[in-house]
């Protein structure tokens, strides 16, 4: 069974899909199941470039991707950082392209007082921080 926000991937063309309503059914792209693609935050080899990092800038909440800056190469790159609200109902989702800063501001007010935060890194898959 899948749950709410859960990413996948497939393997041979690389089409990523979110879960948006949860059903017991098995993904399936190219005619092979999807690799469902885990969160990651405490991989001690990887963490600085990956797990987001939430910083107060005045009012504003900054989520930017590790403690040392990710490479945002053509071959090597954040897919998208996102905000989700610990009730799952908002998400604020920034997508990256190579050459953007991962970088996503949360302006304030807003309702994202408690949130997990979220990148995917297009070789290193799903990282967060809760």
């Amino acid at each position: 069974m899948t749950e709410k926000l859960e990413i996948y991937k497939c393997n041979i063309c690389g089409n990523i899909v979110e879960i948006i309503n949860p059903g017991a059914g098995e993904l399936v792209c190219c005619s092979v199941p999807m690799e469902h693609l885990p969160e990651h935050s405490t991989d001690e080899e990887m963490q600085e470039k990956h797990v987001p990092i939430v910083t107060l800038e005045g009012e504003n909440k900054i989520i930017r991707v590790g403690s040392i800056p990710h490479p945002m190469e053509d071959s090597h790159y954040i897919i998208f950082i996102e905000a989700i609200s610990s009730d799952k109902k908002y998400i604020k989702r920034k997508y990256l392209t190579a050459g953007d800063e991962p970088k996503l501001e949360l302006k304030a007010p807003c309702n994202y007082e408690n949130f997990t935060a979220r990148e995917l890194c297009n070789i290193h898959g799903l990282w967060v921080n809760k």
